[in-house]
């Protein structure tokens, strides 16, 4: 697998799969979520609302994946993950690890050979960037999976910097 890092719009990839750092509801929302169904159109939306009246009836749990249509985006599909909210007194990180690990799954399910990560979590949901790198870095390496490009694609300088730094291995802990 190679990993690549880019500092641009997630929203902008072509690839086969880009992963929404959605909210349970599947609704939509801001940050990363907003952008993707904004910029996607209503399709998204359209089969977000099909999984909440099917399968996800009470939303998808956080550290779940599930795949959508792209809509009008230049991937094939959204797959769409909760990462959990950072809590200093409660160690999450598992459940942030299984949000890329489903991911990956899925896009194995859907044949997917590249697919565009954000930093899940990191935004309005507080984990440190250091933190949030490393895990991602450390449960795509660790995974199994028939993926040949993953690209995280980071917004910020300092996201890109982080995730450098856990792709050389010199990140450090929370």
């Amino acid at each position: 697998m190679r990993i690549t890092l880019l500092q641009d719009d997630i929203t902008r990839q072509d690839a086969d799969a880009i992963v929404n750092a959605a909210n349970s509801s599947l609704l939509g929302g801001g940050g990363v979520d907003g952008a993707i169904h904004r910029r996607g159109g209503p399709a998204i939306l359209a089969d977000c609302r099909m999984l909440r009246a099917s399968r996800y009836g009470r939303g998808l749990p956080t550290g779940q994946a599930v795949a959508t249509t792209a809509g009008e985006l230049r991937a094939r599909w959204v797959i769409h993950t909760v990462g959990p909210v950072f809590s200093a007194s409660q160690d999450r990180s598992e459940l942030l690890a299984s949000c890329y690990r489903e991911s990956l799954r899925v896009a194995d399910e859907l044949g997917a050979a590249s697919v565009a990560f954000p930093a899940i979590s990191t935004g309005i949901y507080g984990w440190p960037m250091g933190d949030a790198a490393r895990i991602a870095v450390g449960a795509v390496r660790a995974t199994p999976t028939r993926v040949t490009d993953v690209r995280f694609v980071l917004f910020s300088q300092d996201a890109y910097a982080a995730f450098e730094d856990a792709v050389a291995g010199t990140a450090g802990g929370p």
